[in-house]
């Protein structure tokens, strides 16, 4: 099927070839993206598009008859991409009781309902639909089963202040979802559109939805490659669903920090891979480290890509999270720094969203770059390490308090307790206002501020309001 970006593209193009080239169009001295649904023709101004195997339009040289090309393609492709206008729901006859909140440990209860799209390369999009939660059928030889061609997002809903349902930052996760289907070579889809179809999915499971600061609904946007063939190729058939999972607070007894084993033998990700999509295998390859590092007694890894010089390892992520490191440079000045998004790093929200608002505070200088492992032991020596935290959308702020080596030696990094317990517990909506108020814990400071946009408490474009 034509993609979403070629008709975008061809709708908006003016009418040369330069305009649409830099969307899907390849001419012919240029190399054919694997996304791509173009072919060249034998001119170096020339192109083909394609629907499936099926050519659609040619045209050689000059100028482009946008038009034209736009109605071949509404022809050949009347369902495109994704509509929520096409969305159908089938609500469950049998809905599940609603569990006790004591209940709700991440991930293991789902709520009545899954949003489902299929893809075919012959047919295009499938209609959206709601219907009731059920397993899913696939041929033993489905590509997802034997190659991983496979991504997800991980975003959650909470009831506002106002008992309006709100999504933090979703176009964010859409966003993402179709950056690591791309680097799958799965098929565009409408992001606009399928979150209308999530929003839609959150008011059906409406009732699910606790009214308590620090429950949520988390949703699992999944994209699926279900083509029955042990071929390795482009995938032919897909799957995009959602399910809920309704869930409690990360830290229902208060926030404690964590302890974690620096892994310089395994890596997360490498240069050129997909570090920073949001791919099954870059999780499945972390539960062994895991295991080891329980072992240990600490509660997840710090990846250190080791290139062979003792202390210079790269400092990548951690387990599910993106990681922070609040500190004194040589200099003196104060630095919040995290590992850059250099194609190992997943482009976290919450990442995002710490240095877009650390940054608006303008109180200490704020870097994205990357970081050797003897930086942070020469921090924790010379006590300049003031604090380090992970971020996700699970846990939101992880405070850490140790780092373990293989070797047995714990480095230790500052965590202030109180101060932390003192900033999450503030009344909503008080939180950092115009006055410069210091603290020792820009990790509950945080916490507080992010909570309370998503809950509703502080306006901000991004609560996105459902209903």
């Amino acid at each position: 099927m034509l993609t979403t970006r070629l008709r975008s593209a061809v709708r908006a193009a003016s009418g040369t070839l330069s305009h649409i080239r830099a969307a899907t169009l390849c001419p012919c001295e240029d190399a054919i993206p694997s996304t791509s649904d173009s072919a060249p023709v034998g001119s170096a101004e020339g192109f083909r598009l394609y629907s499936g195997t099926a050519p659609l339009f040619m045209r050689a040289g000059g100028r482009l008859d946008v038009s034209a090309v736009a109605a071949a393609i509404e022809d050949a492709d009347g369902l495109a991409s994704i509509r929520s206008e096409d969305l159908v729901v089938n609500r469950t006859t049998t809905p599940k009781p609603k569990p006790a909140l004591s209940e709700l440990l991440f991930g293991r209860i789902m709520t009545d309902h899954m949003l489902q799209a299929a893809w075919n390369v012959n047919t295009g999009w499938s209609a959206p639909s709601i219907d009731p939660l059920a397993p899913l059928q696939l041929h033993p030889a489905a590509q997802v089963l034997h190659y991983g061609i496979e991504c997800f997002e991980g975003m959650k809903a909470y009831m506002g202040v106002d008992g309006r349902i709100r999504m933090f930052r979703p176009d964010k996760n859409m966003d993402r979802l179709a950056r690591s289907a791309q680097r799958l070579n799965l098929p565009d889809f409408e992001k606009v559109e399928y979150l209308e179809c999530i929003k839609e999915l959150l008011r059906v499971e409406r009732d699910w939805l606790p009214d308590k600061e620090g429950f949520s609904l988390y949703l699992r946007p999944t994209y699926i490659a279900t083509t029955p063939t042990l071929g390795i190729a482009p995938p032919s058939a897909a799957l995009l669903y959602t399910i809920i999972s309704p869930v409690g607070p990360y830290f229902p007894t208060g926030v404690k920090p964590i302890k974690l084993f620096v892994d310089t033998r395994h890596a997360r990700a490498w240069p050129g891979g997909v570090g920073d999509c949001k791919v099954g295998g870059n999780y499945a390859s972390t539960i062994r480290p895991q295991v080891q590092a329980a072992a240990l007694g600490c509660q997840q890894v710090l990846y250190v890509l080791d290139n062979g010089a003792e202390g210079d390892g790269i400092v990548g992520e951690s387990g599910a999270m993106n990681v922070f490191f609040l500190w004194r440079r040589k200099d003196g000045k104060k630095e919040l720094v995290t590992p850059p998004l250099d194609g190992m790093i997943l482009p976290g929200v919450t990442r995002d969203t710490v240095l877009s608002l650390v940054r608006s505070w303008s109180e200490f200088e704020v870097a994205e770059r990357p970081i050797r492992w003897r930086e942070i032991e020469a921090a924790v020596a010379e006590n300049r390490m003031l604090e380090m935290f992970g971020t996700g959308t699970a846990v939101i702020i992880q405070p850490i308090s140790t780092l373990l080596k293989s070797d047995g030696t714990a480095l230790t990094v500052p965590f202030d307790s109180a101060e932390t317990s003192r900033w999450i517990d503030r009344k909503p909506g008080t939180t950092y206002g115009a006055q410069k108020e210091p603290t020792t814990s820009l990790a509950g400071r945080l916490m507080r501020t992010i909570m309370d946009v998503q809950y509703g408490h502080t306006d901000s474009p991004w609560s996105v309001p459902v209903s």
